[in-house]
């Protein structure tokens, strides 16, 4: 059995160099009552045991997984750790559900410059409000129809290759209108056919869902109720005269 005079000490200053934290966090845990040292001498010195640095060891543990220094204590006084992680978990969940909209608003808003070759204030508000506004989607589309689309089409939130091919094709057609190229020529015809490979990769052999949605896509208002990026009437003009050709 240990005795007082087997036990070895520790100060303040050689278990913050052992655990690598501060100086200042170690007295602001016994400043709150969480770990608290085994012993005190006159001058203000402090010394830890054993058992008071596991228990800082574990303070540290858990504030890694992001713990809040209350949890902890309830933690290490041995109140259903269970309760508290499961708890714990859950805070966690929302925080990653709420970062991941930031990534998406964020991703949305490089996709838009990438689109514009600019951004603005109002771009920023716009897309946030829309983000949170509730969409109609069963006013044009079947319940079969929306399962198909929420996993085909591509997203502006979104980095991957079948949305970057998108953005290409609709800055290839603003280039033509900007160059003056006309609907019939030979580069708008192979745009025509750059559009009919990606819709096959997005709609697969559904023509009638393809046909569904650019008639939505048509529409600046089903598009705007929809939430879908907006699609400039000029390069929709431009796409329905080449495809016509």
């Amino acid at each position: 059995m240990e005795t007082e005079k087997d036990t070895v000490y520790v100060s303040t200053g050689e278990l913050a160099k052992r655990l690598a934290v501060s100086v200042r966090t170690i007295r602001y845990y016994d400043q709150i009552g969480l770990v608290q040292p085994a012993k005190k001498e006159a001058g203000g010195k402090r010394y830890y045991s054993d058992a008071e640095i596991l228990d800082l060891e574990k303070i540290l543990l858990l504030k890694s997984l992001d713990l809040s220094l209350e949890d902890s204590r309830k933690v290490l006084s041995e109140q259903s750790l269970s309760a508290v992680l499961t708890a714990h978990k859950a805070l966690l969940a929302e925080e990653m559900e709420r970062l991941q909209l930031s990534m998406d608003h964020t991703q949305s808003l490089l996709n838009v410059l990438d689109l514009e070759g600019a951004l603005h204030w109002e771009d920023l508000i716009e897309l946030v409000a829309k983000s949170k506004k509730d969409k109609d989607w069963n006013r044009y589309f079947s319940e079969a129809q929306q399962g198909q689309l929420k996993q085909a089409l591509p997203k502006l939130e979104s980095a991957d290759v079948s949305t970057k091919k998108w953005i290409n094709l609709i800055k290839r057609i603003e280039l033509c209108l900007a160059s003056g190229v006309s609907p019939e020529s030979v580069e708008a015809q192979l745009i025509v056919e750059d559009m009919d490979f990606l819709s096959a990769e997005t709609f697969g052999n559904d023509l009638q869902l393809a046909d569904d949605f650019w008639e939505v896509r048509k529409s600046a208002e089903a598009s705007e109720q929809l939430g879908l990026y907006p699609i400039d009437s000029a390069v929709i003009e431009f796409l329905e005269k080449a495809a016509k050709k």
